[in-house]
């Protein structure tokens, strides 16, 4: 039943998502008007961090079981806090993931308006933007060929997050900075998007 409620909030999400702008941003309202919002509560930031760790930091780019669970147990209590930001979040994610499966590109305005309101909700309600969260603003600018806004992006992130594997395959596939390929091929050859773009 609780794996039922998350993928009933996917699919509803992405059928309003894909409409017009009116409709998408009545329905970024209606996420905050019915979201009990908690700034002391950061289980949503918590969890954004998680997808963080497993998802882009890890070698492997798998999310773990009990992530999973969390969330299904957070979307299941109807007491959870801050729920228009995980909301949001998966949104965005699950756009991509459609766009990918009927083998199309994702609008990149609405990917753009989508993390801008999310980082926006974000700051209102812890004031620090997990990183994933750039780094999902750093790729939707990056398909609306705004490279110098990318770019910057990702300097300014990296001197946050100096660590983020990510990042550093970005700020290579932008830059070809030779020293960052070296720290990537000698320390984290095994990682994914260092295997997958082809970073040797």
């Amino acid at each position: 039943m609780k794996k039922i409620v998350i993928i009933f909030f996917i699919i509803i999400s992405s059928n309003l998502l894909a409409q017009k702008t009116e409709t998408y941003n009545s329905f970024i309202k209606e996420l905050k008007k019915d979201s009990k919002i908690d700034k002391n509560d950061k289980t949503v930031y918590n969890l954004l961090n998680n997808f963080y760790d497993e998802m882009l930091q890890s070698d492997t780019g798998g999310i773990k079981p009990e992530t999973l669970k969390k969330i299904t147990d957070f979307y299941a209590n109807k007491d959870s806090k801050n729920k228009q930001i995980l909301n949001m979040f998966i949104a965005y994610q699950n756009n991509i993931s459609d766009a990918v499966a009927n083998g199309s590109i994702p609008d990149s305005k609405f990917q753009l308006e989508l993390i801008n309101d999310l980082q926006e909700e974000i700051k209102n309600t812890y004031s620090d933007i997990p990183v994933i969260v750039l780094i999902y603003n750093i790729e939707a600018l990056s398909l609306d060929n705004q490279s110098k806004e990318s770019a910057n992006l990702i300097e300014s992130s990296l001197k946050s997050f100096p660590n983020s594997i990510p990042l550093k395959v970005y700020k290579y596939l932008s830059s070809k900075d030779e020293k960052i390929k070296n720290d990537l091929v000698k320390n984290h050859s095994e990682h994914w998007m260092v295997q997958q773009f082809g970073i040797k």
